[in-house]
């Protein structure tokens, strides 16, 4: 070896070494992926996520303090019995004024309005002294937002604007059925359709398309009722379930096919309530002025369904308000009409009535984190266990005023509230 590369290996030699003695760094943990929030379960129609009242919304607190449970905001609103839909922090709802229908998006953390889109209205109810409406509650889907007027003016909405997008008259263009107390069926959403009860021949129930509002089918010869309409799966085919002037019907939501029907008449047209869907295939439908109750055993055959009356009671009869249905019972107020309403617990096979409880009076409900969100015409607030052993009220508080027939509407632990004059966000949580 000469002498130049001999010295290089003994320069190199220990700097070498040095690096092999060196202490090895350790890289940094890599960051927890971020975990998104958990948004609660939207409340984007009548009847919330399910359109049944019931939400998969947790931490419901079953006691509040003697002032009642925190108070986050409240705002005056216009009168009107739509219920708010809420999305992404959003509120929806509408409410009338002096010859206005107006269409309310607000902040649903502090209820201020972020738009509102009004319409002229010179509809005039029968019964001035509940008010003209509006009575429906506005749907949401996608960027759209689809309400119902009380003179049967059907319309799309920006939902992040209020801009107008398109519109249906139900009444005037379409010959639907003019009710005495105005409009009140809240649409439903089906695929790329929204689907709405008009009443007439060949249009008792429409469906329109959400992208356009062009008409995508029109069918069968019923009058409109006040009622909503539900989708149902009969062991495995999609229905649309209505209770419309003298029946209740199922269709088929694709094309608006006759599917069943089953007789049922209320006087003067006066059928308010939602049908109740089972997963026993049981349907419950309920009405005041002579329509009493009945629960249908649907029951697939094919491609077809065979649709039974299991049972039938005049005394039991639900004015309006909902009905809510958890195990084998169904709770609601029966009768009102003239006459005290009385907080019912039903047995849903065989009708049996295993309670009545006279001290609550035309309650609505909201069922989550197994307890019985539960509001009183009153405007009194309170947590239930109801069984068909009895009512038990854990916490009660009163909020509101006369003829708070709304029903309630929760979000995560957020509830929102309304009579005729307020609207009012409370927590449970």
């Amino acid at each position: 070896m000469d002498r130049r590369a001999f010295l290089a290996m003994a320069i190199a030699s220990p700097i070498l070494q040095q690096r092999s003695k060196a202490p090895t760094q350790k890289k940094p943990p890599a960051p927890a992926p971020a975990v998104p929030s958990r948004r609660p379960p939207a409340w984007t129609q009548w009847g919330g996520p399910h359109r049944n009242f019931q939400t998969d919304a947790t931490g419901i607190k079953d006691s509040w303090p003697a002032s009642g449970p925190p108070v986050v905001w409240q705002r005056p609103l216009g009168e009107g019995y739509s219920s708010p839909s809420v999305e992404d922090g959003v509120l929806y709802t509408m409410y009338g004024r002096s010859r206005q229908e107006v269409v309310l998006a607000a902040n649903a953390d502090d209820g201020k309005t972020l738009w509102e889109y009004t319409t002229p209205m010179t509809f005039q109810s029968d019964a001035p002294e509940m008010g003209n409406g509006p009575y429906a509650t506005p749907l949401v889907v996608g960027d759209r937002l689809f309400t119902a007027g009380v003179a049967g003016r059907l319309q799309c909405l920006e939902k992040k604007t209020g801009k107008l997008l398109w519109t249906q008259q139900l009444w005037t263009d379409h010959h639907g059925s003019r009710l005495m107390y105005g409009y009140a069926s809240s649409p439903i959403a089906f695929r790329d359709l929204v689907i709405v009860p008009v009443g007439g021949s060949g249009k008792a129930v429409m469906a329109f398309r959400q992208a356009d509002g062009s008409v995508a089918w029109n069918q069968n010869n019923f009058g409109n009722v006040y009622s909503s309409p539900i989708l149902i799966d009969v062991s495995g085919l999609e229905q649309a379930a209505l209770v419309m002037d003298g029946f209740v019907i199922g269709i088929n939501p694709v094309n608006g096919d006759l599917q069943w029907q089953v007789p049922f008449k209320a006087d003067y047209s006066i059928a308010v309530a939602m049908p109740v869907w089972g997963p026993d295939n049981l349907l419950f439908v309920s009405s005041e002025y002579n329509a009493g109750t009945k629960v249908i055993e649907l029951k697939r055959n094919g491609l077809q369904t065979i649709a039974t009356e299991l049972w039938s009671s005049n005394r039991l009869r639900l004015h309006h308000g909902n009905a809510m249905r958890i195990g084998d019972a169904i709770y609601f107020s029966s009768g009102g009409k003239g006459s005290q309403a009385i907080l019912s617990a039903v047995d849903a096979r065989s009708g049996k009535i295993h309670w009545q409880e006279r001290s609550i009076e035309k309650a609505t409900f909201v069922w989550a984190d197994q307890k019985l969100i539960t509001l009183d015409q009153d405007g009194n607030l309170m947590i239930a266990h109801p069984s068909p052993q009895g009512f038990k009220i854990a916490a009660k508080a009163p909020l509101l005023t006369h003829l708070s027939w709304t029903p309630p509407v929760l979000v995560g632990t957020r509830l929102f509230i309304r009579d005729r004059k307020t609207l009012m966000a409370v927590d449970l949580g």
